[in-house]
């Protein structure tokens, strides 16, 4: 790797510990836990696993079981920070006994299906500190989801004296690291794992974890880019910016964002459920919005999208509920040898309701919901160009308004994989280390099924608390692939939620005027205020809450 200036800079910070991980850490035990919701079907799921307690680390002695060799695996999209996962859980374990190993497996969980893995010495984890990316060892989207692939895990942990995985992913990943836990300790196979929460689209978040790793340093580098768009707009003043942001199942990043650049509009799709709003009502609150700025002369703006606004509009989300039953349960349409055969053939099976829907969809679009889904049998809504789907009807409204004389040049924008392998932001930097020293000690006692977590993070480090949560816990029942399965509840946007509350209050004004901040880059070195806040997000949340009720604009 070569190193730029600035890495060779970062790769001397050294991320700082909250005091619960100090020298000497003892294991407080709580109470029993149980799942956020269908309780007893997750019971019935995971009998050995569920209702495990929820545990804390503070000062005391500690405990030192038999030497460890510790797997860890990078699983689903990169997230700013993985690296010092890494850099935490491998200091942690040396601290804990130098004859302790850490091993990574290449490529995600690929890597443990194929045996695939290197093992990770001083030299290579202090190359990667600080450092964004997954490239140490890389990541991968494999689902590890049978009997034949659990037991094919297990042949090659045992096989290379593995005795516990700490598994770095999201809520699909970590679902995953849940039931191999289940399944491990139903064989006894004497195989631990532990989780790490991780996706820039912040929504792996509930009381114990209160942000996952990587929605910092996005949101900060996204909102660099917003800024410089405004101030572009600013300068120019004659184009509309239409920018989308990552966000498939919640808008957290478009509130951080709209939060900490203050544009004209910004979408938050939670709340376009909850009023039922529809594709019309959102495209004819943008055009007044536009309108009333051309009033004024301002014939330019900036509007914020989140890329999963369609599966938040009622029609649109249960068309694609429909679509992907039918792509999962209807092999032979990827047979069809037209696109015109493969629309008719999708409409004739679609609800009355969600067939006039569909054929009312230009045939981009229409296609664009109809794309091979995810390994998660999620649609891959970053393919959606709903930013310009909604310019094109912005236009054309627009065109028919005979009281609107101002100009409308529109520009779109997709802000995704531009903030995902960021250098991460010393908040990042100093959780994620946390999070994989916690991870270790979770290993250490002897714990599994448990998920990291660091709490207070929106207190400064040294008030920062550590400890564990079972994974069953966050679980409910979802459809995934026509089929109901355990899955780590995602969490929305909170609309009764400070950060929220505090957008609402705000927005007419956005709107109106011209009030953009613009927030510059990611300051790794100077005063603490400055380079060590955490996202306006968590900052918000303990603050007073706001009263004021709109709907969008």
């Amino acid at each position: 790797m070569i190193k730029s200036p600035l890495q060779k800079a970062r790769s001397k910070y050294i991320p700082k510990l909250p005091k619960s991980l100090g020298e000497s850490v003892a294991l407080i035990t709580g109470k029993p836990s149980e799942a956020i919701a269908d309780k007893e079907a997750i019971k019935q799921m995971f009998p050995n696993t569920y209702g495990l307690p929820l545990v804390t680390f503070e000062s005391g002695e500690t405990s030192k079981n038999q030497i460890l060799n510790v797997g860890v695996v990078l699983s689903g999209g990169q997230a700013p920070g993985g690296h010092n996962v890494i850099s935490g859980l491998f200091d942690a374990l040396k601290k804990l006994n130098n004859r302790n190993q850490l091993f990574g497996f290449i490529g995600g969980p690929d890597g443990l299906l194929s045996n695939s893995f290197i093992e990770l010495n001083s030299a290579m984890v202090s190359d990667y500190r600080n450092t964004g990316g997954f490239d140490i060892i890389g990541s991968g989207r494999t689902k590890i989801e049978d009997e034949a692939s659990y037991d094919k895990v297990i042949s090659n942990c045992l096989k290379n004296n593995i005795n516990a995985l700490v598994i770095v992913g999201g809520d699909d990943s970590n679902t995953n690291a849940c039931v191999l836990a289940e399944y491990f300790t139903e064989q006894k196979a004497g195989i631990q794992v532990i989780g790490c929460p991780k996706t820039i689209d912040g929504d792996l978040k509930n009381d114990y974890i209160e942000t996952s790793f990587g929605f910092d340093t996005a949101c900060k580098v996204y909102s660099e880019l917003i800024g410089n768009i405004q101030r572009d707009a600013n300068s120019a003043k004659k184009y509309w910016h239409f920018i989308k942001l990552m966000g498939r199942s919640a808008s957290h990043i478009s509130l951080e964002c709209a939060l900490k650049t203050q544009p004209n509009i910004a979408i938050i799709s939670e709340e376009i459920e909850k009023y039922k709003l529809t594709l019309n009502k959102i495209v004819g609150q943008i055009a007044e919005v536009v309108k009333k700025r051309a009033n004024k002369g301002e014939n330019f703006g900036t509007v914020l999208i989140p890329e999963g606004l369609v599966e938040f509009m009622p029609s649109i989300k249960k068309l694609i509920a429909e679509l992907n039953d039918i792509l999962a349960s209807k092999p032979e349409y990827y047979q069809l040898p037209t696109s015109q055969a493969k629309r008719d053939f999708i409409t004739g099976l679609l609800s009355e309701e969600s067939a006039k829907v569909y054929s009312s969809l230009p045939d981009s679009f229409a296609k664009q919901l109809t794309l091979d889904r995810d390994p998660h049998g999620n649609v891959q809504v970053s393919k959606i160009e709903t930013e310009k789907l909604l310019i094109d009807m912005v236009t054309d409204r627009l065109a028919k308004d005979q009281s609107f004389h101002g100009k409308f040049n529109p520009q779109n924008h997709f802000f995704g994989y531009e903030g995902r392998c960021a250098a991460p932001s010393n908040f990042d930097a100093d959780y994620c280390y946390s999070l994989g020293y916690t991870a270790a000690l979770l290993i250490n006692s002897g714990k599994t099924g448990y998920m990291a977590f660091i709490k207070n993070t929106s207190e400064s480090f040294d008030k920062w608390l550590a400890g564990g949560v079972p994974i069953t816990m966050m679980m409910n029942m979802e459809r995934r692939n026509g089929h109901l399965k355990p899955v780590i509840k995602k969490a929305l946007v909170d609309l009764k939620g400070n950060p929220f509350l505090m957008f609402r209050s705000k927005r007419k004004e956005w709107a109106n005027n011209t009030d953009y901040i613009y927030p510059g880059p990611i300051q790794y070195f100077g005063p603490t205020e400055v380079c060590d806040a955490p996202s306006e997000t968590l900052l918000l949340e303990q603050e007073t809450i706001f009263q004021e009720e709109s709907v969008l604009v």
